[in-house]
C-alpha cells in the first residue's frame, strides 16, 4: 500500500518570507568553482550543512572513511545533521516547520506531496536552471533517460530533486519466501507449488522432527510486524496484495471476496500453530533470533533476502541453504508476485533555500556520476573492499564485468554509507558485478528472482506508480489515509489470529472503512493517476 506519511504542519511550514535564489550567497563571500565535471569542486573548502537519517549499518557519517576521501576529492566539508531512524518522519517534519534548515535534505522521509507542496512555496529550490547551467554528468544522463527526467519533474515543471538511481533487479520482485532446502530433502518434499502443497509442507515441517533432534520444536513459518508482514505473500494467491490498477481505475484489495478467502487460508495456517504465534507482534530483530538459532528451527519467513531473518552474507553459513519459495497457485489458479518497477528516488537530495552555495551541493551531487564514487560510497575502500573487473571476468548479467565485490554487504562498518547518498546505480552497472564463489549474494538473487518470480510478475500496468498529491489532495489524505492503512492492519492481524471472527466481522469491517471514507481515499489517488496518466 502507497502511504503518504504526512502531517498538517506541512500545510502551514512556509518560507519564512527570506527566499533564497539559486546561486545566492546570502552575504557571504563568493567562491571560485572549478570547471564543470571536474574534481575539486571548489578552490577553496566549502561546508555543506547536510540532514541525514542514522543508517543501521553505519557507525558515524562524520568520521567515515568515504566521507573523508569524497571531501579531500571535492574540496567540500559535510556538517552532519544525523536524525534517528525511529519516528524520523516526525523529527524531519519538526525541522522543515522551524527557521533554520540544513543546505540538503538527502535519503530522507518526504514525501512527494512535501516536496511539491514546498517546492512551491519556494522552501526546496527548484534544480532545472542549476542543472542547465552547472551541471554536466546529471545533464547527460537526464539526455540519455528521458524516463527518469519524467518521473522527477513535478506537475508544475521543476524538478525538486536530484534523482537518486538504484535499478535493482532482485528488488522490483522482493518480496519473497524463503525456505529451509534440507528440511525439504531431509523430509523427501518437492518445493511447493500451490497453497494445498504450501500447507502439506508446513504440516510436515512441524509434525515430522526435520531437525532430527527428537523433538518437536520447529517453527514452520515465522514472520515479523516491521517488513512483509502477513498477509503479504501469503495473500497473492488470492489477490494481489496491495493496491493496483485494473482497466485504468484504482482499486484496493481488501475489500474483495477474494480477501476474506485468503484470511481464512491463513487463520487455518495459524490455528494449526504452523505459523508462529509471536509473528504478528515481533519485531525484526526477533525474528533474526529465531534464524540465528544454533539448532535449526525455523522453516521459511519473509524477506528481500535471507538477510532479513538471519545473520547473512559471505560464502558460507547456514543462510545458504535457505531458497527462495516461488509464488504460490491458489484454489481459482491465481499466481502473481508483488512488483514494483525501477523508480527514481524523487526526493533523496533536496537543495533548500537556506543553502548558501546551492551550485556547489548540486555538484557535489552529482560528483556520484563517476562510477567509482558511487563504487566507494556504497560498497567501500578500492582494491580492499571492491576492485575493478579484469579482462575475461563475467558479470552477473553475463557480459563482461566492471567490478569484482571482495568484502561482504550487511555488517555495521565506518568504510562507506551502505548505499545512502545520490548514487547512480543503473540496472546495467548492477549487473556488471562480476559472479564470484567467495560473494555470491547478488548472483544468487538474481537467479531466485529470474527463474522463480519474473514468469509471475504482475502487469507492468496494473502497478500503481508513485503520484504526485497537490495541497488539497494531501491534507484530505493526512487525514485519513493512516486511519484506514492502521485499520486494515490491525483488521489483518486480528482476522489471522481469530482474535476477531472473520464470518462474524466481515461486513463489519467493510462497513468501517465506508464510514472511514474509503471512497474518496480509492477516489483522491484516481485523480492523481489521471492528472499524471491520462
Amino acid at each position: 500500500m502507497l502511504f503518504i506519511g504526512l502531517t498538517l504542519l506541512l500545510l502551514t511550514g512556509c518560507n519564512n518570507g527570506d527566499e533564497k535564489t539559486a546561486g545566492s550567497s546570502k552575504g557571504e563571500e563568493d567562491i571560485e568553482l572549478t570547471k564543470p565535471g571536474t574534481f575539486p569542486i571548489t578552490k577553496e573548502k566549502v561546508t555543506l550543512k547536510v540532514l541525514v537519517p542514522a543508517h543501521p549499518l553505519v557507525e558515524d557519517y562524520k568520521t567515515n572513511v568515504f566521507t573523508k576521501w569524497y571531501e579531500e576529492k571535492t574540496n567540500v566539508h559535510i556538517e552532519w545533521e544525523v536524525i534517528p531512524t525511529q519516528n524520523a518522519e516526525e523529527k524531519l517534519n519538526l525541522i522543515l516547520s522551524s527557521d533554520d534548515l540544513p543546505d540538503v535534505i538527502m535519503n530522507s522521509p518526504v514525501t512527494l506531496s512535501q516536496l511539491m507542496i514546498y517546492g512551491s512555496q519556494g522552501m526546496f529550490l527548484p534544480l532545472n536552471d542549476l542543472i542547465d547551467d552547472t551541471g554536466t554528468d546529471v545533464k547527460k544522463f537526464l539526455d540519455e533517460r528521458p524516463d527518469v527526467l519524467d518521473s522527477i519533474t513535478a506537475p508544475d515543471g521543476n524538478i525538486y530533486s536530484m534523482p537518486y538511481i538504484n535499478e535493482c533487479y532482485h528488488c522490483t520482485l522482493a518480496q519473497k519466501l524463503w525456505i529451509y532446502q534440507p528440511w525439504l530433502e531431509e523430509l523427501g518434499l518437492e518445493m511447493p507449488e500451490t497453497t494445498e502443497e504450501f500447507y502439506q509442507v508446513l504440516k510436515a515441517f512441524k509434525e515430522k522432527d526435520p531437525n532430527g533432534n527428537g523433538k518437536q520444536d520447529e517453527i514452520p513459518l515465522a514472520g515479523n510486524k516491521d517488513l512483509w508482514p502477513f498477509p503479504g505473500f501469503l495473500m497473492d494467491p488470492f489477490i494481489y496484495n496491495e493496491m493496483y490498477v485494473e482497466n485504468g481505475k484504482i482499486q484496493v484489495p481488501y475489500t474483495k471476496p477474494e480477501w476474506k478467502e485468503g484470511l481464512q487460508y491463513i487463520h487455518q495456517l495459524y490455528k494449526e500453530g504452523l505459523i508462529a504465534k509471536e509473528s504478528l507482534t515481533q519485531d525484526q530483530d526477533q525474528l533474526k533470533r529465531l534464524g540465528n538459532s544454533k539448532e535449526t528451527i525455523l522453516g521459511m519467513a519473509m524477506g528481500y533476502w535471507q538477510g532479513d531473518m538471519m545473520t547473512a552474507g559471505g560464502n558460507s553459513g547456514k543462510w545458504l541453504d535457505y531458497v527462495a519459495v516461488p509464488p504460490l497457485e491458489g484454489p481459482n489458479g491465481n499466481r502473481v508476485a508483488w512488483y514494483q518497477p525501477p523508480v527514481p528516488g524523487r526526493a533523496s537530495f533536496i537543495i533548500t533555500n537556506q543553502a548558501k552555495h546551492p551550485e556547489v551541493a548540486l555538484r557535489w551531487a552529482e560528483g556520484f556520476y563517476d562510477e567509482e564514487v558511487t563504487l566507494r560510497a556504497e560498497t567501500g575502500e578500492m582494491d580492499k573492499d571492491w576492485r575493478w573487473a579484469e579482462d575475461g571476468e563475467i558479470g552477473i548479467n553475463g557480459e563482461p564485468a566492471k567490478w569484482v565485490r571482495l568484502d561482504a554487504y550487511g555488517e555495521v562498518q565506518n568504510t562507506h554509507w551502505a548505499q545512502q547518498g545520490p548514487l547512480i546505480r543503473t540496472d546495467e552497472f548492477r549487473l556488471s558485478e562480476m559472479t564470484t564463489d567467495e560473494q555470491p549474494l547478488e548472483a544468487l538473487l538474481y537467479e531466485e528472482t529470474k527463474g522463480k518470480y519474473e514468469p509471475y510478475k504482475l502487469d507492468e500496468d496494473m502497478v500503481v506508480p508513485p503520484l504526485y498529491f497537490n495541497e488539497e489532495q494531501s491534507a484530505e489524505l493526512a487525514e485519513i489515509e493512516a486511519t484506514i492503512q492502521n485499520f486494515v492492519d490491525e483488521s489483518n492481524a486480528r482476522f489471522i489470529s481469530g482474535d476477531d471472527d472473520i464470518e462474524k466481522g466481515w461486513e463489519s469491517f467493510l462497513q468501517n472503512l465506508e464510514a472511514m471514507n474509503l471512497d474518496r481515499y480509492i477516489e483522491i489517488y484516481q485523480e492523481a493517476y489521471d492528472a499524471k496518466y491520462k
